[in-house]
């Protein structure tokens, strides 16, 4: 740059009209030269300079479709076609069926290598899964009873204890266990009704445990370890061998064993008395959608879907508490709403910074009354109550004129903040009449902070279901955290209980 920002600030309307021509010439071809280096430097890309591509943006190459535009392409009719087209299409079917290859048959080609997991760990036991009773007489049956096994499977696990991390393999074995009336009572691995949405099964027929299933979501999605760096993490650490597309189940099984505690964080949201919500954009299979997230406290909820009110107008439909958010305009729906007001100081700061003379007043003056009315919200909450907002009723109605006369200020910061502040006014003034609530959306940022950086290396998700996924286990990742609760014991019992058809167990309550 030529002109530094002390030059910059020196330089305003009346100093240019004081110039010469040839004055006004040479300062215009040293401005003409500093814009040219900015735009060239705001235009730089991961494609077009040295830049890593992690400094995209989150919405930049990716394809916007609204669920709308997608439905009304579903309902178009198909035009006819004209005859000179169909007699084109007759002609050309012979010569189409002929080249069309016969369809590939499922399964490995009669010449191709097979591949399969070699079974190089030892056992470390045998489970023999009897019958309790008989099936047809209902008699007890007795532990030494005969028992015929018919089928088994292994299943790699991981024992947490003094000792540190044991990997176990046992071999579990169904059959027939007979009964001295004469009938063979057959067991075999249980599974939970298969679910349409889901591309996986709830079953115990699995190579891998529910311990070892959580220390994989725990690799995946605390150490944003991707399904290569997690299978490399297991074969040298633990001599685990097990391929990526088992890792990508085992996953997405644990996803769908969580799914019905959705509800119970719903109800749990729906009985908080503050809440506090942000979004922040995400990526699934190259479309942008946005990442929600809703906080109380002792509860984190997380949801992708379009940036509309819609994505929670059906959970906050029966909540009567406040509402924290920023400044998007679908948060106005909902009437008893608290605004952040860290997003308006750090503006004002900005403001005040400026080197435009009226946006530097406009931001100083906002960022003192801001100031003055934090602090007097802290001695409100160590001191008597205090009706702050009848107080300093004077103070905010200089504001409010002060916005009103910035309000189409040509400045383009300016004019947004002076607006952003009226649209929402009496939002911003509740706290001052409740100093025990909060002025900032901190919590819900800190909430999204974590994902950011993990959408930053997965580069989000590549499926509707792994988006579903990925809330799923969030939301109860977050919330154990929340409670102080491990949060991998508790998913490891969740997808035992599942893989069996039993309910999920209870959430865990706050640890005292």
């Amino acid at each position: 740059m030529v002109l530094t920002r002390h030059d910059l600030k020196q330089i305003d309307i009346d100093y240019l009209e004081s110039l010469s021509p040839e004055e006004l010439l040479a300062v215009s071809l040293k401005l003409l030269q500093d814009l040219q280096e900015a735009h060239d430097r705001f235009n730089q890309r991961p494609d077009n300079s040295s830049r890593p591509p992690g400094s995209f943006a989150p919405w930049e190459g990716l394809v916007i479709e609204d669920d709308e535009d997608n439905d009304k392409k579903d309902a178009e009719v198909q035009k006819p076609s004209s005859k000179n087209d169909e007699e084109k299409e007759g002609n050309s079917e012979t010569a189409q069926d002929e080249k069309k290859a016969k369809p590939k048959k499922s399964g490995k080609p009669k010449w191709a290598k097979g591949y399969g997991r070699k079974i190089e760990r030892k056992l470390t036991g045998t489970e023999e899964h009897r019958a309790e009773n008989c099936a047809a007489c209902g008699k007890e049956l007795e532990e030494d009873a005969q028992f015929v096994p018919r089928t088994g499977f292994y299943v790699l696990d991981i024992r947490v204890g003094e000792n540190g991390i044991e990997v176990t393999h046992v071999k579990h074995l169904h059959g027939d266990t007979l009964c001295s009336c004469g009938h063979e009572t057959r067991t075999k691995p249980a599974r939970c009704e298969k679910e349409e949405e889901w591309s996986t099964e709830l079953t115990e027929w699995r190579l891998i445990g529910p311990m070892l299933a959580s220390l994989i979501v725990s690799l995946a999605f605390r150490s944003h370890m991707s399904r290569l760096r997690i299978k490399e993490f297991l074969k040298d650490w633990l001599e685990i061998r097990i391929s990526k597309g088992t890792i990508n189940n085992t996953i997405r099984e644990a996803g769908q064993a969580v799914e019905p505690l959705e509800e119970e964080l719903i109800k749990e949201v729906e009985k908080a008395e503050l809440l506090h919500a942000d979004e922040t954009s995400w990526k699934e299979n190259g479309k942008l959608r946005w990442l929600w997230v809703l906080v109380t406290a002792n509860v984190t909820l997380f949801l992708i879907g379009r940036r509309s009110w819609d994505v929670i107008a059906k959970i906050l439909e029966n909540y009567a508490g406040w509402l924290m958010s920023d400044g998007y305009m679908a948060y106005r729906k909902y009437a008893k709403r608290l605004r952040c007001w860290a997003h308006l100081i750090r503006k004002a700061r900005g403001l005040s910074e400026s080197l435009n003379q009226e946006a530097k007043f406009f931001g100083t003056e906002v960022l003192e009354t801001f100031t003055l009315l934090i602090k007097q919200i802290y001695k409100a909450r160590e001191g008597p109550d205090r009706n702050l907002k009848e107080e300093y009723a004077s103070k905010l109605e200089e504001l409010k004129k002060l916005c009103e006369k910035h309000k189409d200020s040509k400045h383009e910061k300016t004019r947004k903040l002076a607006r952003e502040l009226l649209n929402d006014w009496d939002t911003f003034w509740t706290v001052l009449e409740h100093p025990e609530l909060p002025i900032t959306n901190n919590i819900a940022e800190r909430a999204l902070r974590h994902w950011i950086i993990f959408r930053k290396i997965s580069f989000g998700t590549r499926s509707k279901e792994g988006s579903r996924t990925f809330t799923l286990l969030a939301s109860v990742i977050e919330t154990c955290r929340q409670r102080d609760v491990l949060p991998w014991p508790y998913l490891a019992e969740v997808i035992a209980e599942r893989r069996k058809g039993n309910p999920a167990p209870a959430l865990p309550a706050i640890a005292l």
